[in-house]
């Protein structure tokens, strides 16, 4: 027996920013270009997807796409403060209507009791501001804090979506 077709949050994106004529670009740290590569999988994102930001290394998040040096000294990489930066810094760089920013702790090593392995920042910005996310996983190990990073990162973006007045 035939089921429903598996929903696909990738090419929900891909077919909303297509028909409102909108760009898009990432920035990545724990997903390393996982998010990116979920959504160039879908036929047809050359048309909104501007490209990626893998920036893994803080000096890479300054360098890249402009977040404060000192931020990061601040809050630390896995900060609500530096996802926001993020997702503003692609934004602006990529010139694009919407960017997507993740930044967690995929494990095994890095977390402690403050920010433990799991915890993952998500960001999402367009014209009218930036959105931020919380989100802990647990010790899922690092595959599955990564894939679920990503999974967040899509229904997040679609979310903004569906929020018209913001966009």
């Amino acid at each position: 027996m035939a089921g429903k077709p598996a929903r696909d949050p990738a090419k929900e994106i891909i077919t909303t920013l297509a028909s409102r004529k909108m760009t898009m670009a990432t920035a990545e740290s724990c997903t390393a270009g996982l998010l990116s590569g979920a959504i160039t999988d879908v036929p047809g994102a050359s048309a909104v997807f501007y490209g990626g930001f893998i920036t893994y290394s803080n000096a890479a998040k300054s360098r890249m796409i402009g977040v404060p040096a000192r931020m990061i000294e601040d809050h630390g990489a896995v900060s609500a403060q530096v996802a926001r930066a993020m997702a503003d810094g692609a934004r602006n760089t990529a010139r694009t209507d919407i960017a997507v920013s993740v930044t967690g702790i995929a494990g095994p090593d890095g977390g402690s009791e403050r920010k433990p392995v799991g915890l993952v920042y998500f960001a999402v910005a367009t014209k009218d501001g930036t959105d931020v996310l919380e989100k802990r996983f647990g010790d899922i190990g690092r595959e599955g804090i990564r894939k679920a990073s990503v999974e967040a990162a899509l229904e997040m973006v679609l979310e903004t979506l569906g929020k018209p007045e913001e966009l």
